[in-house]
């Protein structure tokens, strides 16, 4: 009887060992919220390629705490209702960890979700200054502000086409309306107007009519806060018509479908977007891998892996997958990311460098002189 005694005694410590093995090592749920259909669906591809690829090193390490990362990927449409709907399903499911939004808008109508479970999201790619603005602490971005690409733009408005006639344009998304608005704002600020600030309807405006009025004008610059749909079509559309005035566009255009929709009308086009993180030796070896599976990692895809990577690594220092110590570890320290040694502020906007100007040739773009 003791022998049987001792052997099942035996067996209950094994059981419970492997429980506790089977506990340390439950795999960690991480949303990811991007637009897969819709007018930004390239850019929401770019983000995910990136997220994958970090979760698919983190694993490699051990995940995140000691736990595989498994991803919930949803689409968000680049639509505020809908990126709310992903948010309550993310909390109702338990999902505490989130990468996403990418549109502005999105973002801001579901960090409000998050906030309130006390989930924490990092957008790899919203430029909204109002979504860090709030304070709100579990909310984070690695992307810049739209206010810093606003100063950004005018500076160089100003420096390259002081005696140039400039149009302003937006459309009626928030992305596309803060950057015109903001750009306006400095160029004013530093003494230069514009000719023309005016808002078009994606889908409903003439463009032809649209590019007769720029020509009447005797506008020789075009600023466009929007995407890359509208501003493709335009800037080839008034190449067609004889009309080539310098373009200038912002992060909403940094996808090769730009290129793809103006055609060898974007060359010479000119834009404002984050450092090109396929230049750091941070990010070489992270570059090495996604071209290995045949990704070009431009645009946003290597802030995509930055995003989940800031996660990971504050996991990591916290020895935690909760929240509330991600987000204390997010605000409290520094992190060696693909974006370099960074770390975020307390609202939750990240200390990398901002804004570069880029300029298009042969359907890819590059660092302007």
């Amino acid at each position: 009887m003791t022998r049987t005694r001792a052997v099942a005694a035996l067996w209950l410590a094994i059981g419970a060992l492997l429980t506790g093995a089977g506990a340390a090592r439950a795999d960690v749920t991480v949303g990811v919220a991007v637009p897969r259909t819709g007018a930004i669906a390239g850019i929401g591809e770019q983000v995910l390629q990136g997220v994958q690829a970090a979760v698919r090193d983190a694993n490699a390490r051990g995940g995140i705490a000691g736990e595989p990362i498994v991803l919930d990927v949803q689409d968000d449409a680049c639509d505020p209702g809908q990126a709310m709907a992903v948010a309550e399903r993310f909390v109702r499911s338990g999902v505490r960890l989130v990468i996403g939004h990418v549109c502005s808008s999105a973002s801001l109508a579901a960090s409000d979700v998050y906030a309130a479970a006390g989930a924490v999201m990092i957008s790899p790619a919203s430029n909204a200054a109002r979504l860090t603005d709030r304070g709100l602490p579990t909310i984070f971005r690695v992307s810049g502000r739209e206010d810093d690409q606003g100063r950004l733009s005018a500076t160089i408005l100003a420096e390259r086409f002081r005696d140039k006639k400039i149009a302003i344009l937006y459309d009626d998304t928030p992305l596309s309306r803060n950057l015109a608005e903001s750009t306006k704002a400095n160029l004013n600020k530093i003494g230069q107007n514009e000719t023309l600030f005016a808002a078009i309807v994606p889908g409903q405006t003439d463009d032809a009519a649209l590019i007769k009025r720029l020509q009447g004008a005797g506008i020789e610059v075009v600023y466009y806060g929007g995407h890359y749909q509208e501003m493709g079509k335009l800037v080839r559309k008034a190449a067609e018509a004889g009309y080539r005035p310098q373009w200038f566009g912002t992060s909403g255009i940094a996808t090769k479908e730009f290129g793809a929709l103006a055609g060898a009308a974007s060359d010479g086009v000119l834009m404002t977007f984050n450092p090109d993180l396929r230049r750091k030796p941070e990010a070489a070896a992270a570059v090495k891998a996604l071209q290995g599976d045949g990704i070009d990692p431009a645009g946003f895809t290597l802030y995509g892996y930055a995003a989940l990577q800031a996660l990971v690594e504050a996991g990591n220092f916290a020895k935690s997958t909760d929240p509330k110590a991600i987000a204390e570890t997010l605000h409290a320290e520094r992190f060696n990311l693909v974006l370099g040694n960074v770390g975020f502020d307390q609202k939750g906007d990240v200390t990398a460098p901002g804004y570069v100007l880029y300029v298009w040739r042969d359907g890819v773009f590059t660092y302007a002189n």
